[in-house]
């Protein structure tokens, strides 16, 4: 077959498929390959929306069975289109899945923001993963721990080893140091703090048994650790964690490094900051291939913001394999997977972005939480 046939038969294909397809589309390869330390801090200064409050300071994930969708998950999406979410860590794990090419980050909470810019600055100043952890968890690397560890032996070693105090102090000042010398980001004077905050209250007290817990409240005592989060599988007995590989650490210190993860304060119902990530994929000749959205949908419908939300994202570029990657409690394909916790446990599923979003006149009680 000759180029120009190939040209033709592809074009004829795609059209015959239509609307939807289980198959992975192309994406424009026009997102940056880096940005600038100024053209990060401007997205994420520009993007931003005033910051909200919720019932949780939501450090660690508490959704123990996030990973039985990635399998599936990487069988829809291409590699190198724009990853969308919100929260903390779970979105290493699903960009170390499906490789995007650029990320935003958008929470209500400027402590995302900051919770996130400490952990670009530990990924940028980490060599591998147990240098990472160690930092993390301001604790001394244990002896013995390679490239090959397994999440398993890395958490068990540094399970073993006390906080340190002053490994915290220095550490703090690298990442601070890091953040406004090295990049010459203007943090805020809430910023500062708000690290700090994270860093001590999150990391150094709890240490690698951190788990969610509501402000005020404790912990919630049926949600995993950090630990337990990066020791998981996806319900076939691979580990796909971001700490669970070398390589997948690799891929986020890369794109933590050239500025590709760009934190965003931001509502999912508001005016703002979902319109203006629209725009700038759009400007770009991009599409959004992932839409991490946990279970922010069901806050939405509660503040009559669902719509508003659905409007923001059928406004993006969008195609046939953006995808929600959605959470709910109880039911979904997440019960068959070994998680801790008992039934109140989140469960996870994906659903077509544009298939969601084309009637979002029906009005948000007309929307299930999680569709296929």
């Amino acid at each position: 077959m000759t180029h120009r046939r190939a040209l033709t038969a592809g074009l004829l294909l795609a059209l015959a498929v239509g609307a939807w397809s289980w198959q992975p589309a192309a994406h424009v390869a026009a997102l940056p390959a880096s940005l600038s330390d100024a053209e990060f801090w401007s997205l994420v200064e520009t993007f931003s929306e005033p910051g909200g409050t919720f019932h949780s300071d939501n450090f660690v994930s508490n959704e123990g069975r996030y990973q039985v969708v990635i399998p599936e998950l990487v069988g829809r999406v291409a590699p190198g289109g724009l990853y969308l979410g919100v929260g903390p860590e779970q979105n290493f794990t699903y960009m170390a899945a499906v490789r995007p090419k650029m990320a935003f980050i958008l929470d209500i909470r400027r402590g995302n923001l900051q919770e996130h810019l400490l952990y670009k600055a530990l990924f940028e100043l980490s060599a591998d993963r147990a240098e990472f952890v160690s930092r993390l968890f301001s604790r001394a690397r244990p002896a013995g721990l390679t490239t090959a560890s397994t999440p398993d032996a890395l958490f068990a070693a540094f399970g073993a080893v006390p906080a340190s105090e002053e490994l915290y102090r220095t550490n703090l000042k690298s990442v601070l140091t890091h953040l406004t010398t090295r990049h010459r980001f203007r943090l805020r004077e809430e910023d500062t703090a708000g690290i700090d905050y994270i860093y001590r209250n999150a990391f150094l007290v709890e240490g690698p048994s951190i788990g969610y817990a509501l402000t005020g409240r404790g912990r919630i005592g049926n949600t995993p650790s950090y630990a337990e989060l990066m020791s998981m599988t996806d319900g076939a007995g691979r580990q796909r964690s971001y700490l669970a590989t070398e390589a997948h650490f690799l891929f986020l210190k890369d794109l933590e490094t050239r500025n590709l993860v760009v934190p965003v304060v931001g509502n999912f119902g508001g005016s703002k900051a979902l319109r203006a990530i629209g725009r700038y994929v759009r400007d770009h000749g991009a599409t959004v291939s992932v839409f991490y959205v946990s279970n922010v949908e069901q806050y939405l419908r509660q503040d009559g913001l669902w719509g508003t939300f659905c409007e923001n994202v059928k406004s993006m570029p969008l195609d046939a394999s953006s995808t929600f990657i959605r959470s709910a409690r109880g039911g979904g394909r997440g019960v068959i997977a070994p998680a801790p916790g008992g039934p109140g446990m989140f469960t996870t599923d994906l659903a077509q972005i544009q298939a969601d979003t084309r009637t979002c006149a029906a009005g948000p009680a007309a929307r299930p939480l999680a569709s296929r």
